[in-house]
């Protein structure tokens, strides 16, 4: 079992939830993207830690772009 890869997940789930908290977006959505990233990388994907932190990467330059694209309209 892998213990590390599901405790990185978990830390993740949980960094994503505050960072949405702070940002007053929806929690849910940021963390349950969070862990389908990271399971999909793990259990389908095989990819190992370096697969989930390079997801997890991804998922952050995505909410960063969009959040970036959807402001420059204000």
């Amino acid at each position: 079992m892998p213990y590390l890869s599901i405790f990185i997940m978990i830390a993740f789930a949980v960094f994503y939830h505050r960072a949405a908290e702070n940002e007053n977006e929806s929690t849910l959505l940021w963390s349950g993207l969070s862990v389908l990233i990271s399971a999909a990388t793990l259990f389908y994907f095989h990819w190992g830690i370096l697969g989930v932190l390079l997801g997890q990467a991804a998922l952050l330059a995505g909410i960063t772009a969009l959040r970036l694209w959807r402001d420059r309209d204000l």
